[in-house]
């Protein structure tokens, strides 16, 4: 709820602080002290759009911030939280006009956007009869109303799933069905490349191993020479293994003599003698390598061609070949069978719109059953409010399928008449400021229980009336109060005296200027003020009287 503006310097207003109660609070105060500034300036701290006008005569910045006791689950918590800023035990909402053109905006003294500002207003405060396309004047809040009435958040949830789930089976059967277009249109060409692939059967890695064979091939006859070379250095009579094995015999000849200090030397020879071996056996296998095929080097090099051409054409490179050959054959055997995928993914788009519809259609029926319901409790509800002769009808459409969605495919708006044989319009239309406000209080009484927790404000809604109507408005008001905090302007003294919380907006004259002040009224001095708003300028003692009977006080 709002428990606190601070206003300075917003036209008549030099400096208000104003503290508010829950339930109903009634300001009153003579034409022209300045209610409406006092709404204009919370409009600020709302997001409303910044009228530099409201800046007070010889000032260079006008502020508004407005301060609310906000339970830790509320949705505003969740959207404030996305933007970065921290719950807390209080929320802030702060606006400035300055003279320089600029309207900064924070909440909770962080800076903020105006249209974050404007969001969290929405959600804490509803002004009827005061700001045009806000509230229940925005008829894309009806079918939230509705559907709150219906109290079938959980389908919603449901249908929202249902309708995403259908969004992605659409995609899938569209991509396919693309992609099957594109298919055929290159289908020469991948039929083409498949073959060829086919026929060069790439493998991992290839041109890497090619090089490196290549490489011998080619430098056969320097690695020949040095073959020769090691196996002369190795075999020959003088070379290593004769030395070795030399060596091996003398100490085997003494090695019973040393008393074992030898046995690790000769298993050292020993060891060598069989490595020398070894890569005498693997130097012959190289040579014999070197000698296998006098054509390989022409296979390779053609090979590497063949490998390299493909690679370009498909501007890739030959190591990517044998993914491309696997991702192309994958194409065309798709392509081939494409039929029997397609309608796989046809049945499931189907499956999914089947789901949708019937869970839409199921919530539709809520809508229109609830709607029939909601119509006659607002219906009951105006004829005390001097609104005998008018209607109140929740229209309700189907859009075209082009426009359904998570919400399903109903399109709710609020309409009205407010006289026999008048075609019915939107009721924002058709209605004058007073009936309108009058209108949205019946829905509201009537919706109250379903509503989130949201402070009220109503602007003009006893404008016309007096008697047993305003009595009918202020009862309403005060029953309202009970579900929700509740302000309103009012010139009715019926209304006045229903009020929990009575705030009174006065001006003054100084020797430089006029100031508008508000201040809170106790006791007598309430009396006075609903005997006046009765008699006029001069109270009388009849007005008291008929003060303190509407006040109920003694």
């Amino acid at each position: 709820m709002l428990s606190h503006l601070t206003v300075r310097n917003i036209v008549l207003i030099e400096e208000l602080t104003l503290d508010f109660a829950d339930g109903l609070t009634v300001l009153t105060g003579e034409t022209g002290a300045g209610k409406s500034i006092l709404l204009d300036a919370l409009g600020l701290a709302l997001g409303a759009r910044a009228n530099f006008d409201l800046i007070r005569a010889g000032t260079e910045r006008a502020s508004v911030s407005a301060r609310f006791d906000v339970s830790a689950d509320h949705p505003v918590w969740a959207l404030l939280n996305a933007a970065g800023i921290t719950p807390s035990d209080d929320l802030i909402l702060k606006r400035q006009l300055r003279q320089d053109g600029k309207s900064p905006a924070s909440i909770n003294d962080e800076p903020v956007s105006v249209s974050l500002l404007r969001q969290c207003g929405d959600m804490l405060i509803e002004i009827q009869g005061q700001f045009e396309g806000r509230g229940l004047l925005d008829p894309a809040n009806h079918i939230d109303l509705l559907d709150r009435a219906c109290g079938h958040a959980d389908m919603l949830d449901s249908l929202s799933a249902n309708w995403q789930a259908w969004q992605t089976a659409k995609s899938a059967l569209a991509s396919a069905r693309e992609a099957l277009d594109t298919a055929r249109r290159e289908e020469d060409w991948l039929r083409d490349a498949v073959a060829q692939l086919d026929v060069l059967q790439p493998e991992p890695s290839e041109e890497e191993r090619l090089i490196a064979e290549r490489s011998l091939h080619a430098n056969a006859g320097k690695i020949a020479e040095a073959l020769q070379l090691a196996h002369t250095v190795i075999s020959d009579e003088e070379g290593m293994q004769t030395g070795v094995g030399r060596a091996l015999s003398t100490l085997e000849r003494v090695s019973g003599l040393a008393g074992g200090q030898l046995d690790k030397s000769l298993d050292a020879l020993s060891r060598a003698l069989s490595e020398l071996a070894d890569a005498e056996a693997e130097m012959a296998s190289a040579a014999e390598q070197l000698d296998g095929d006098p054509n390989r080097l022409e296979m390779i090099d053609e090979r590497l061609h063949a490998l390299r051409t493909q690679a370009r054409k498909l501007n890739i490179t030959v190591d990517e070949l044998p993914e491309q050959h696997s991702e192309l054959a994958a194409r065309l055997a798709a392509m081939d069978d494409q039929s029997g995928h397609l309608a796989g993914l046809a049945e499931a788009e189907q499956s999914a719109l089947r789901s949708y519809k019937a869970l839409a259609e199921e919530i539709s029926q809520n809508r229109h059953t609830m709607a029939s319901q909601l119509d006659q409790l607002v219906m009951s509800e105006l004829p005390p409010l001097k609104l005998e002769a008018a209607r109140f009808m929740t229209a309700i459409e189907i859009v075209d399928q082009q426009s359904w969605g998570k919400a399903g495919w109903d399109k709710v708006r609020f309409t009205a008449t407010t006289n026999p044989g008048q075609s019915a319009g939107p009721i924002d239309k058709v209605a004058s400021g007073g009936e309108l406000a009058r209108f949205l209080l019946a829905l509201k009484v009537v919706v109250a229980a379903s509503e989130p927790a949201r402070t009220l404000i109503f602007d003009e809604v006893d404008s016309g009336v007096g008697g047993a109507v305003a009595d009918a408005v202020g009862e309403r008001l005060s029953r309202l109060g009970k579900a929700t905090q509740n302000l309103v302007i009012t010139h009715s003294p019926q209304v006045a005296a229903r009020g929990k919380q009575h705030l009174k907006i006065a001006k003054s004259q100084t020797d430089e200027t006029v100031i508008s002040a508000t201040r809170e009224l106790f006791a007598h001095e309430r009396i006075e003020e609903v005997a006046r708003m009765l008699s006029g300028a001069e109270i009388t003692e009849e007005a008291r009287a008929a003060a303190k009977a509407l006040l109920a006080v003694g």
